[in-house]
């Protein structure tokens, strides 16, 4: 099995050192040679090596640097004299490309390719030069390169000044080296069917009997009452409860935060200048209930509002035991669903609003969001048309909404009730990779699980990606925390975990945690 990573490790740069040596002082006579027999770059500290075993050898390497000077600046003054305008933008260089002998096989190259052009195509160059040994040169213009200036070098160590614009790249190389990805995202979900244009009116008597489908669906799985189907996001769901908080004018709140999104949901009803108190838990640990009890007691509430299932670390809020909670202080409670719905069965039916999306659990196209309440409401003029929640109760439907979305809802609600245990066996199959031993101590629910990250496995969700793994980890509130995220619910969840259990195996054996 090939697989790349960055290299970080004494033990991988010692061998990056012997390759070094073996390449380009015994192979390619650049440099004079040492009884050591090893090759430290001068640029070491600099560069940032991507590397490719096979199994637990280190058989091949290519070095990314993007500080000035390049080293082909020094031999030929700098590059920008020689290239268009446009390609001098962001400018990287790619050097020290080696593979041991006995491993140079187009699988090889092409790994290693795969894994630079993820590393290095997503931060924006603009284009890419190399140093290129006369001795490869019909690889490096396989590669795309191409010469814009004289050889450079002493005779049987010559090397060709080349370019790779991203736009050449892009034309005529990126289809042939991307990496087949699977995806550990809780959102959005990749769909395997093609999604086909509809030209069905929302206003039609086909689109009617879809909407009314779609909505006896939720109804169902939710056991609430009313539900209105917006096109948007979970935060404009969540805008359109808080809306209806301010327009019911029912008094004082409480907001009880344990993660990010509970911190989202503070800050917006902030915006709606609604009045509440807090309640705010380190990210990942669990309300006390009896302190909940405690403070509701003391002070008067109308109102309570929770994040069901904290995406940000995984933790599952005790959904019951808040309903009891809220029935027992006559209390209405307010719940964010948008992360659980779709990934467990849980009732509705005694919250008095709650939301949820498409493109989560659910397995459907991003872009519906759902308001589920106990009742109807009144239509509040003072309200945006867009956020009041009457709009979308009162049977017409009020603004354009598209079928393909529904549709696709439609067709993922098929797949109820055998979701909830096939999602249930993924989030077990899961826990039991060796590595999920540092996954945060909460209370999770079967769509993700959040690890914390030890030093040694600082550059993981980096080293997935070079193998076409995209595990959750680049929003800034993960990357502060050193979290990273593995969700269940993408379709290609199985064979993707059979492909991170093969990693993670070679890779904590060559990390070393």
């Amino acid at each position: 099995m090939y697989w790349c990573k960055i290299a970080q490790t004494t033990s991988e740069f010692e061998a990056i050192a012997q390759l070094n040596y073996e390449t380009f002082v015994e192979e390619i006579p650049q440099h004079m040679p040492h009884p050591s027999r090893k090759k430290v770059d001068r640029f070491h500290e600099e560069n940032t090596y991507i590397v490719v075993y096979k199994e637990l050898e280190l058989i091949g390497m290519v070095a990314f640097r993007d500080q000035r000077p390049f080293s082909i600046d020094e031999k030929i003054g700098k590059v920008e004299q020689f290239l268009l305008r446009e390609n001098c933008a962001k400018l990287c260089e790619i050097r020290l490309l080696a593979v041991k002998r006995g491993y140079r096989t187009g699988r090889v190259l092409l790994k290693l390719t795969q894994a630079l052009n993820t590393f290095a195509y997503e931060k924006g160059y603009s284009a890419a030069v190399i140093s290129g040994t006369t001795r490869e040169e019909k690889l490096y213009k396989q590669m795309g390169f191409t010469q814009f200036a004289e050889a450079v070098g002493a005779e049987g160590a010559q090397f060709l000044p080349m370019v790779l614009t991203r736009q050449v790249f892009e034309q005529t190389l990126q289809h042939r080296v991307a990496t087949e990805h699977s995806t550990f995202y809780p959102g959005p979900v990749k769909q395997l069917q093609p999604i086909s244009y509809s030209d069905v009116s929302h206003r039609s008597l086909s689109f009617r009997a879809l909407y009314e489908r779609v909505q006896q669906k939720l109804h169902h799985f939710s056991s609430a009452n009313h539900v209105g189907i917006i096109v948007g996001t979970g935060t404009l769901a969540n805008e359109v409860m808080l809306a209806q908080l301010k327009a019911q004018q029912l008094g004082k709140g409480l907001i009880l935060i344990n993660g990010e999104f509970g911190e989202r949901l503070h800050k917006q009803a902030t915006r709606w200048s609604l009045y509440f108190d807090i309640v705010a838990q380190e990210w990942g640990t669990a309300f006390d209930h009896k302190e909940l009890a405690r403070l509701l007691e003391r002070d008067s509430y109308q109102w309570m509002l929770v994040v069901h299932g904290e995406t940000s670390t995984g933790t599952y809020n005790d959904l019951e035991s808040l309903v009891k909670l809220a029935q027992h202080y006559n209390i209405k409670l307010c719940v964010d669903s948008i992360s659980t719905f779709g990934a467990m069965s849980f009732s509705l039916k005694d919250c008095y609003l709650a939301t949820a999306v498409s493109g989560k659990a659910i397995g459907a196209l991003s872009g519906l969001a759902f308001v589920f309440s106990q009742a109807l409401v009144q239509p509040t003029p003072t309200l945006p048309a867009y956020l009041d929640l009457a709009n979308y109760q009162q049977g017409a439907i009020p603004f354009t909404l598209s079928a393909v979305l529904l549709n696709n809802v439609d067709v993922s609600l098929q797949a109820y009730p055998a979701r909830y245990k096939q999602l249930q066996q993924r989030f077990e199959a899961l826990l039991q990779l060796p590595f999920m031993r540092y996954q945060l101590p909460t209370a999770h629910y079967p769509m993700l699980v959040t690890v914390k990250l030890p030093s040694t496995f600082a550059n993981l969700h980096i080293d997935l990606a070079l193998n076409g793994l995209l595990a959750h980890g680049d929003s800034h509130y993960l990357r502060q925390k050193g979290f990273l995220q593995f969700a269940t619910i993408q379709p290609d969840f199985d064979d993707a975990l059979i492909r991170l259990r093969k990693i993670l195996h070679y890779y904590e054996q060559v990390v070393g945690a």
